[in-house]
Order: C-alpha cells, then sequence, then structure tokens
C-alpha cells in the first residue's frame, strides 16, 4: 500500500469513529478542549490565532476562541478562495458569517485577512510524533508553506479527539508536522514552541 492509500484509509476509520461520537458527549469533550487550553497557552495581547468554525463532527471550537478572545488575541478562520487556496478572516465579534467554502461558515470578504502567528489545525489522525493527515485537499499544507515563505513561522495545534490518534501516520515530504496536539484529554507538547 502507498503512503497516499494508507493515509486515505486512516482518515476514512479516523473520521469514522469521530463521526460515532454522539453530538453530546462531542460537545462535552470539546469544552475539555477549551478547559485545557483556555489559559495555558502563552501568548501576547494582539496575537493573531486562527481557528475554524465545526463542520461535520469535528470540535467546536467556539468556547475557546470565546476565552483567547477575552484574553486579547485577534481570531481569524480560514476561508477557501480556490481549490489550491485558503486565507484567514478576520473574526470580528458579531459579524454575519456566510459560507466559505467546503461546508465552513466565516466572515466575508470585507473581512480583513490576517497572517496567524499561532494556528489550531484541523485533522483526520495524528500520531505520538505529531505527524497529522487533513482532509485530503492540502489546504492547510499549502497555506503553512506561504507563511513560511513569507519568513513567519506560527506554531501548530492540531485539534482533535484522542479516538482519532494512530500509531503512525506515513509522512510524506510535503507534509508539516505539528508542534502540539489539543484533544479533549489535554495538551501534548511535541516541540517547545508551545507554552
Amino acid at each position: 500500500m502507498t503512503p497516499k492509500e494508507l493515509k486515505a484509509q486512516l482518515r476514512a476509520e479516523r473520521l469514522a469513529a469521530r463521526d460515532a461520537i454522539p453530538t453530546d458527549l462531542r460537545a462535552a469533550k470539546s469544552l475539555d478542549m477549551a478547559a485545557h487550553a483556555g489559559d495555558t497557552i502563552a501568548f501576547a495581547p494582539d496575537t493573531i490565532i486562527s481557528g475554524f468554525l465545526p463542520i461535520r463532527s469535528e470540535a467546536d471550537l467556539q468556547p475557546l476562541m470565546a476565552r483567547w478572545r477575552g484574553r486579547g488575541a485577534r481570531l481569524c478562520v480560514p476561508a477557501i478562495i480556490d481549490k489550491q487556496t485558503i486565507v484567514f478572516r478576520e473574526l470580528v465579534h458579531g459579524v454575519a458569517l456566510i459560507g466559505t467554502g467546503f461546508g465552513t461558515v466565516g466572515p466575508g470578504e470585507d473581512a480583513a485577512i490576517l497572517d496567524p502567528e499561532i494556528m489550531l489545525v484541523p485533522l483526520s489522525a495524528f500520531d505520538p510524533r505529531g505527524h497529522r493527515i487533513g482532509y485530503g485537499a492540502g489546504h492547510y499544507d499549502r497555506a503553512i508553506d506561504r507563511l513560511r515563505q513569507k519568513g513567519l513561522s506560527p506554531k501548530l495545534i492540531g485539534i482533535a479527539f484522542d479516538c482519532q490518534e494512530v500509531a503512525e501516520v506515513p509522512a510524506e515530504p510535503h507534509d508539516i508536522s505539528l508542534d502540539a496536539i489539543l484533544t479533549e484529554s489535554g495538551l501534548r507538547h511535541f516541540t517547545s514552541r508551545i507554552g
């Protein structure tokens, strides 16, 4: 089996496991994530943090993002521009949300486009080394690469439930590793960049 085929298999299995979590339990697990990371991740006021609004069975990061907004963070969420590109539009409290591609919602085109310093990264699966499997479109890998080409180095925190962990992700050269993973069990560091 090729790495691409193995990733597809792991993606399908781990997303099925995530989908099987009952809605009320998923909400409770999302609140656990906010409790684990709401005050423990260090950042200065006005730090730009990208989150995401949940689609399908993803964790709901809105409680965590609200806590970080209260600590002075500037929040943004992804908007899909085309099959290759996502940008991060500023999420201002009370702004109207529209469809932004791939089933996501977020601010409209008039919102400021920001370069995140901390990124909460959605994923299908992750392993104990900090490798991740995304949803297969490569949007985040390309977005992170574009930020790095600008000389930026965002801190990458994967967002998943415990059931999405696998023994090993077949890492390919284009894959970007996480600095940490946040699940309902807590924040696990892979590098010293997240404090």
